[in-house]
């Protein structure tokens, strides 16, 4: 009888326990009024929503202790659902990232055709690609949240077989953690039922001044540096890759790899119209990232894939990423008509509106080679193509802030 009445108080112990574990989780699961959820580490606290697992605030001080909030966003999550022009603000773009020539691919002698969303004609209306996955892709649909911590918090999507065109279900994990001075995100994807091509990468939107630079709108006198990036992907007028792999020669406008320049600098070169599309002055474009030739390497510590620094804020960004390719879109499609969040921008200068202008962001994209589905002469597929029982999809990157004192003045 003893025993049984140990038992039953362990039992009500452990059950007790349980509940109150439980409670706990759920309480911390809330997110604040405008539906975010807040992580924190050391000298770094960043926001994110279900909708598209999205990042939608991070803050850090600059180099006079002042809190910045450095990527664009809303102040609200539900807005995100409804802006018509859903600039992948923060989000993870799948199932497949990018551009897809002319919204198809072939797997095993099958053609696949997903659905269009951009680049309409009149012979075409949906449009001539899909960007993104497609008009309704992950970072147009709500993740769910499993886990959520005081530094880190992870999302999942389950992506059914079919969805905008692609075979097979997929099963993805989304994980987000601060630590000291870090942001530091995993992402992994399993093909459950078919063998379908998966690539994601984190599309924030950057402003290392917080949009409060009392000189300038423009993030074009941000500092860009791609030490191992001496090539690009070679694109056509909208963006979908020739199959040419292109040379950026020193002192080119695509020649981040030499030295750090500001994004701007090279903006008087005649070689910059039509560098991110027809009838586009500015960079929407995919470097490679070579570091073979340095022999064997480990991500987290050998070396930064990209730097981009703020002379005015001093805050600097080192992003450290296992992908083979990196893509920096200069926001040459904004245009004034983006809102800034309530923690961003100045208040009391009537020059500068509380909008997002064109060239007043900076997208960083860590992701493999675009559009390598459809050029089987890359040799990516080990990279882009996955099918159920073999490994999972993997992306890894680490994105280091710090106080600099070596932006490039030019």
């Amino acid at each position: 009888m003893r025993l049984d009445l140990l038992s039953l108080v362990s039992c009500a112990l452990a059950t007790t326990a349980l509940a109150k574990s439980n409670a706990a989780a759920a309480a911390i699961a809330d997110p604040d009024v405008n539906g975010k959820y807040w992580i924190y580490g050391d000298g770094i606290s960043a926001a994110f929503i279900p909708y598209g697992a999205s990042i939608s605030d991070l803050v850090v001080n600059d180099q006079y202790g002042i809190p910045r909030d450095i990527v664009a966003g809303f102040d609200n999550a539900t807005y995100y659902g409804i802006d018509r022009q859903h600039p992948h603000f923060g989000g993870v773009p799948g199932r497949y990232a990018n551009r897809i020539k002319n919204s198809s691919f072939e797997l095993d002698g099958v053609t696949y055709h997903v659905l269009a969303n951009e680049n309409p004609t009149a012979a075409h209306p949906d449009g001539l690609d899909t960007l993104h996955g497609g008009p309704d892709g992950w970072d147009f649909r709500n993740f769910t949240v499993v886990s959520y911590t005081n530094n880190s918090i992870t999302f999942s999507i389950t992506d059914p077989d079919g969805k905008e065109g692609f075979p097979g279900e997929v099963i993805s994990y989304i994980t987000y953690t601060l630590g000291n001075m870090t942001w530091d995100f995993k992402m992994v994807a399993i093909a459950t039922t078919k063998k379908t091509p998966i690539m994601l990468s984190s599309h924030t939107y950057w402003n290392l001044d917080g949009f409060a630079n009392n000189e300038t709108q423009s993030a074009l006198n941000h500092t860009f540096y791609l030490p191992y990036s001496g090539q690009r992907v070679g694109v056509d007028n909208i963006l979908i890759p020739t199959g040419d792999i292109l040379a950026n020669q020193r002192g080119s406008v695509n020649d981040f790899w030499s030295a750090p320049k500001q994004i701007g600098h090279s903006f008087s070169d005649p070689e910059i119209e039509g560098n991110c599309g027809f009838n586009c002055s500015g960079y929407d474009n995919c470097w490679l990232v070579n570091r073979e030739q340095e022999g064997a390497y480990d991500w987290r510590k050998d070396g930064f894939v990209a730097r981009l620094q703020s002379a005015w804020s001093g805050i600097q960004l080192d992003v450290y990423s296992d992908q083979e390719a990196f893509q920096m879109y200069s926001c040459n499609g904004q245009n004034g008509s983006m809102a800034l969040k309530t923690t961003q921008g100045l208040t009391d200068n009537p020059d500068f509106p509380r909008t997002i202008p064109k060239y007043g962001c900076v997208v960083l994209e860590v992701e493999d080679w675009i559009d390598a589905i459809n050029r089987p002469e890359w040799q990516r597929s080990k990279k882009q193509v996955y099918e159920p029982g073999g490994d999972p999809y993997v992306l890894q990157a680490s994105y280091r802030f710090g106080i600099n004192s070596t932006a490039t003045p030019f």
